[in-house]
């Protein structure tokens, strides 16, 4: 028995709709392919060069939450807090949030490390603070006795007080990681793809954002000044402040990774420190030696010295 006419069009309507959608679904993939090179969402990756976790150890994550934890390493470092406090915090907010500031969780929780404002952890405009988020997590992690000393899920239960306190270990060889290199002694360990493109497609990068982005995470302590040319930021080094690279002090490397993981956020070209740079876009984006070549900005971030780091933005 024959389909009814009816039906057959209307399937037939139905196969073209469906052939129309895949057709756009295509169209639009393309589309996007074309205008981001052929690349999805920006992305960085921290790798170790060192026989701490295994030389190649790698974590890869979005820019996003890289500029995250690099506001919680900063945080963490400006208060005078040791390594080991931030790889606990990065490991918790690994936990807690996927290093991604949202604003929703468990009955009232939120932010970085789903603080909760009837449990007196702040108002909820301030948890959504990254800032305040993780000075608060510090204050407390601050006042338990020897917690540099205690296993990373014991330190990180007695501040959140979780209901599931074992799920923070799994999470504290890519934190130990993330730590090692956002706090700069594992000196060119973080490159980010970059791309300094905002929501609007634009690429022009803002200095004053670049300072009041540093001044807010670092806190007064840092100085950052105009540099050369009108895209450019310098940012003096203490030389107090060592590690034992080769020379290379610490503080300068964090400043630099600091810049890099958030080379998307505040549209940054170029970062120099000790006669190394990174450049957004990139083949591999990797740290290289500085060269006088490169394009405009390039002359004034070929610099060896490690008393500044030096940041360009996008034009």
């Amino acid at each position: 028995m024959s389909e009814p006419p009816s039906s057959v069009r209307r399937g037939r309507l139905l196969r073209i709709g469906a052939a129309v959608i895949v057709l756009l679904a295509v169209a639009t993939y393309v589309a996007v392919q074309y205008a981001t090179g052929g690349r999805g969402t920006p992305k960085c990756v921290v790798v170790s060069a060192t026989s701490e976790q295994g030389a190649g150890a790698r974590y890869e994550f979005t820019a996003e939450q890289a500029a995250n934890a690099a506001t919680i390493s900063a945080v963490g470092t400006s208060r005078g807090m040791p390594e080991r406090a931030v790889t606990i915090a990065l490991a918790t907010a690994l936990q807690e949030s996927g290093l991604r500031n949202i604003r929703h969780g468990d009955r009232d929780s939120l932010g970085l490390f789903q603080q909760r404002p009837s449990e007196g952890w702040g108002s909820a405009k301030q948890i959504m603070d990254p800032v305040y988020a993780a000075d608060r997590f510090y204050a407390h992690l601050d006042k338990i006795p020897g917690y540099s000393r205690l296993p990373l899920t014991v330190a990180a239960q007695r501040v959140q007080r979780s209901g599931y306190p074992q799920a923070y270990a799994k999470h504290e060889p890519d934190a130990t990681l993330l730590s090692a290199s956002l706090t700069g002694r594992a000196a060119a360990s973080l490159t980010c793809e970059g791309r300094p493109t905002g929501a609007d497609g634009a690429r022009a990068g803002d200095p004053a954002r670049v300072k009041a982005a540093l001044v807010r995470d670092f806190g007064a302590d840092v100085a950052p000044m105009a540099g050369r040319d009108r895209r450019s930021v310098r940012v003096p080094v203490p030389a107090t402040v060592e590690s034992a690279q080769g020379g290379e002090r610490q503080r300068g490397w964090e400043l630099a990774q600091w810049a890099v993981a958030n080379s998307s956020v505040l549209r940054i070209e170029r970062v120099s420190y000790a006669g190394r740079e990174w450049t957004a876009g990139d083949a591999g984006n990797e740290w290289r030696r500085a060269s006088a070549e490169g394009g405009a900005g390039a002359a004034a971030a070929t610099s060896p010295s490690v008393d500044e780091v030096r940041i360009v933005t996008g034009q």
